[in-house]
């Protein structure tokens, strides 16, 4: 039972993240199509994704892990 709720907490963390990396990819796109774009603040942006892509994975592997029979 308390597997199921801890399931529960990290399936509803990997879906915020999820979010939270699509509005960053959403906000580098539009950042990047203006005339001068601000390298610095793409660059902040594109950090922050891939520290959300590594958090994603990592509550992946706890849900999912790789266990070799």
């Amino acid at each position: 039972m308390n597997d199921d709720i801890s399931d529960a907490v990290l399936e509803a963390r990997l879906s915020e993240l999820r979010q939270d990396h699509a509005d960053l990819d959403a906000a580098v796109a539009a950042i990047s199509a203006t005339p001068m774009p601000d390298m610095l603040l793409i660059a902040r942006l594109k950090r922050k994704k891939l520290a959300l892509k590594d958090e994603i994975a990592r509550i992946e592997d706890q849900l999912n892990p790789d266990i070799i029979a």
